[in-house]
Formats: C-alpha cells, structure tokens, sequence
C-alpha cells in the first residue's frame, strides 16, 4: 500500500477526477497564459508533483475537454506541446501515456526526491562565503507595496504612465522577420547597433554628451553599470570618495571591493569640492540630482571639479540620475558634457524613471575602458537581451521616448506640487529640501523623532514611507531624515496619506 502523499489520478472515481482537473486548472489560471498555456500547466504539474503515476494513461482529449468545459482541440494541442517535450508517449490508438523514462529522469537529478543526502551534514555556507550581501544596509520596500493605500515610494512601477500601446508596437514591429533574423543569433559582446545610434544621436545630445559608438556600453540598468565599472577599476588598495548621504546601492557595491570609503557630506549644492578629495583616486558622484537630496550641482562647482579632477588624476564616476526630469527649467548639462580630458566615466538609465523593470542603462566611457566593459560583460551575462534592445531602439526613433519623458515630468510636477502644498499644511514641522523636479523629496523630521517608528506606525495605518538613515555612511544617522516619493501614488490618495502621516509626527512629538 502506498504511505502519504495525494491519491493518483487513475485510481479516483469520475467525479472525483473531474474535479481535481477542474482545481488543478483553476490553480493554473494565470492572466497571462493562453486557455492552451494552462492546461499545459496543469499537466505539468501534476505529472512532477505525482499526482499522475509514470507509465499510466491520461484522459483522452474528448474526456478531458468535457471534463473541463474547454474545446476538445485546445486540449490536443496541449497534449501535442507535451509529447514534443517528452513528458507525454504517444501510442497509436491507445492515446497519451505519461512517459516513465522522461519523469524517472527528472527525479534522478533531484536529490530530495532520491532521498540522496540526507544523512549528510549540512553545508556551512555562511563560512564559505567571502561576502554577505543580505546584511548590507539596502533600502527596502514591501514586496506588496501596491496593495497599500497611500505609497510614498520612489522608483516604483506606475501602471497608468506605461505607454502600452506604443511599447506593444514596437516589440511588435522588433518580431518582424527581417528583424528577428538580426537579434535572435547571439551578439556575444556586442550591442544593438541601432540602439547604440539612437543614444548616440537621440539621448546622449539632450545632455549635451557627444560620443562614439565604440564609447558606449548597454548595461542591463544603471546599477549593472555601476557593478562593472566597480569590478574593472576598485580594490582594496583603491581609495573611492561618495556622497553622504548617498546611494545605498553604490555604497553597497564599492564596499564589497574596498574599505577605503570616504564619505563627503553634501550640501545645499551637492558635493563640495575641498580637501577631503585629496586622498581619493576615484569618486562617485550625482551631480544633476542627488541622491537622495534631489539637489542640483550648479555649472561653476562642477567647473571646479573638474579642474580638480585635472590637477589631482581624479577620476569621476557620474550617475546621472533623474537627470531629465526637471521642472519647467532646461537640466544643466551633464558633467560628462564639460569633460575634455576623459576623466569621466558617465553612466545612465533609459528606463528607471517610467518601467524600471527593463533594465536598461547605458556607460560611456574612453574606447579603451569600454572595451574592457563589453569583455567583463560577456564574461557576466554575455549582453543584454537584443530583442528588448531593438524594440527599445524602436521606440527611441518613433519619438516615443521623448513623449514619455515629458508626460512623466508633468505628472510628476503636479504630484510634487500635490505632496508640498499637503506637507506645509499637515506637517509644517518638517524642513522640506526644495525640489526642482524629480519622483521624491527629502525631509528632515523634528528631533527626537524615530523614523523607524514612524515607518512602522505608518505602514500599519497604510502609508509607506522610507527611512533615511540607510542612505547615509555613518549609523546612526545625524538626525530623523526621510525620503517621500510620489512616482507611483495617485494623485487623489496624495492629501489624505500626507494627513495620516502629519497626524503620526504628531503623536510620535507627544510621546504617545
């Protein structure tokens, strides 16, 4: 007799085969599979979690359709999928059979399955590894965030900015032959050559940026370009200045290369340039709208560093984060555009501000540096997925772009507008950063106030905030700073979550 586990298929009655069909389809019922996709899924998973035995029989394709409500031809072709893959035997007037050889082999490669391993010790993977990200200090956001009513998130997905029409054409017009003929091979360490000229020609000059196409790089985001260029030029010999507060992220990645860290605190104009430069051989900086301050280098300080850059051998390592997004003012060219020594290394985003799920950025860098880029890449992910590539490539020249970007700026000067005007009136106690454009504010609360409270008392009443003691090098953080981003909340939810969070400073200032 067999010992636990669910009963098998063949064994039950009609009915209740039937409806063990109908609750695996059910648990297969996905928006994004076709009525074809899901029964394929449901036989999947049935056949590796044992619910059918191998060698045995499944249901005809007439019994099974009637059984599910479902066209007898869209169970064929299921079956058709499947036997194709090996999981399903074909036999001539006996129907389809689960294919025992197929399945054994699948078990075979699965060691809990075989039993394999159990009487050994566990691995002690914590004292092998020579670096634990999961304890590094990374900004954190509920993986459910969607489902609260009012969140004050930066950099998160909005649904009703999405150009999804003219994102569709383009993936459209990317699966033409022609053009799946030239990204389907692999590139090995090459990039779409036509997404390649349209950030040379459409998004670089907007910055005023001017480059080869052998100086470009396409990275799977910005943060991709940050790693690589970590990996090429740190280690522990190399000391790296830094914003402070700055890039959790950045701070993270040039962390697990060097100690030698200096953190240099910004100001009302972004990084100082003084002597604690002096002692650095690289420094990162986001002079067009730091992170996570929102403020502006002007065009004389970032003169300044150059020079200094110049007298010094300082290279500098530029994030031109949400570069573009300024408020009804023409952003200040980036400082890559006044580089005329090559001292700096220039990394953007194509996507962060409106589908960062993406993932594309890009580095600019000397034709020497770039070319050790492409070599590290192929080594990591060979290079970016060409077909999201072209399509990108094709919505760059159609002007789709362009459009995007200035929708996004004008919703998201109305919402920053929406999100002060409600902050001077529900918590006037807070010094507010001016903001020049941009998906987020950066706060200063009254002292005393615990912002990891206030996070917690927040999110139980449904507003999420975040704290801004990770973006900074030393902990604790030098007072009760947060980070209040509107990139993804609607318009209407923008007052009333600001009240709630006015009335929690409140209470937290009383003691209650």
């Amino acid at each position: 007799m067999r010992r636990g586990g669910p009963p098998r298929l063949p064994t039950m009655n009609h009915r209740t085969h039937t409806l063990l069909w109908k609750q695996l389809l059910q648990r297969s019922a996905r928006s994004n599979l076709s009525l074809q996709g899901q029964i394929r899924e449901m036989l999947v998973s049935a056949i590796l979690d044992g619910l059918v035995e191998p060698g045995t029989p499944v249901p005809s394709g007439r019994e099974l359709a009637e059984q599910l409500g479902v066209a007898r031809n869209t169970v064929v072709l299921a079956y058709k999928q499947l036997a194709d893959e090996g999981y399903l035997l074909s036999r001539q007037r006996s129907g389809h059979f689960v294919n025992a050889q197929f399945v054994a082999g699948l078990r075979a490669r699965d060691p809990d399955a075989a039993g394999g391993g159990a009487s050994l010790a566990p691995i002690d993977w914590e004292g092998r590894l020579r670096l634990q990200p999961t304890r590094q200090r990374s900004i954190h956001k509920p993986a459910d965030w969607q489902k609260f009513p009012y969140p004050f998130l930066y950099g998160q997905f909005d649904a009703s900015l999405f150009p999804t029409a003219n994102w569709r054409e383009c993936c459209l017009k990317a699966l033409s032959v022609l053009d799946i003929r030239d990204w389907a091979p692999d590139h090995i360490n090459r990039d779409d050559e036509t997404l390649v000229q349209q950030i040379r020609t459409r998004v670089l000059p907007r910055r005023g940026v001017w480059a080869q196409a052998e100086e470009i790089v396409v990275t799977v985001g910005a943060q991709h370009a940050l790693y690589m260029v970590a990996d090429l030029l740190l280690g522990e010999s190399i000391t790296l200045a830094l914003e402070n507060p700055g890039y959790p992220d950045a701070r993270n990645i040039f962390a697990a290369r060097t100690s030698r860290l200096v953190p240099i605190d910004v100001d009302a104009d972004g990084l100082p340039v003084d002597q604690r430069l002096e002692q650095a051989d690289y420094l990162y900086v986001t002079p067009s709208h730091q992170c996570p301050t929102g403020v502006t280098m002007p065009l004389e300080r970032r003169r300044q560093l150059l020079q200094w850059a110049d007298r010094n051998d300082l290279i500098i390592i530029e994030d031109d984060f949400e570069s573009e997004n300024r408020y009804g003012d023409e952003p200040i060219p980036a400082l890559k555009s006044l580089d005329h020594s090559h001292r700096v290394i220039y990394i953007g985003s194509l996507s962060k501000s409106w589908a960062p799920g993406l993932r594309l950025g890009y580095i600019v860098a000397p034709a020497a540096l770039a070319r050790e880029l492409r070599a590290l890449r192929r080594l990591m992910l060979r290079h970016p997925s060409a077909f999201v590539q072209r399509a990108f490539a094709l919505f760059l020249s159609l002007g789709h772009h362009d459009a995007q970007l200035r929708r996004i700026a004008m919703t998201q000067q109305q919402r920053s507008q929406a999100a002060l005007e409600a902050l001077s009136r529900h918590a006037p106690q807070c010094v507010v950063t001016p903001v020049i454009g941009g998906g987020s504010c950066w706060l200063r609360l009254p002292d005393g106030i615990d912002t990891g409270e206030l996070a917690r008392r927040a999110a139980a009443a449904g507003v999420l905030i975040e704290t801004g003691d990770v973006f900074f090098f030393e902990q604790p953080a030098p007072g009760p700073f947060m980070r209040l981003g509107w990139q993804s909340i609607p318009d209407k939810a923008i007052e009333p979550g600001i009240a709630l969070l006015g009335a929690l400073i409140r209470e937290l200032q009383a003691g209650a």
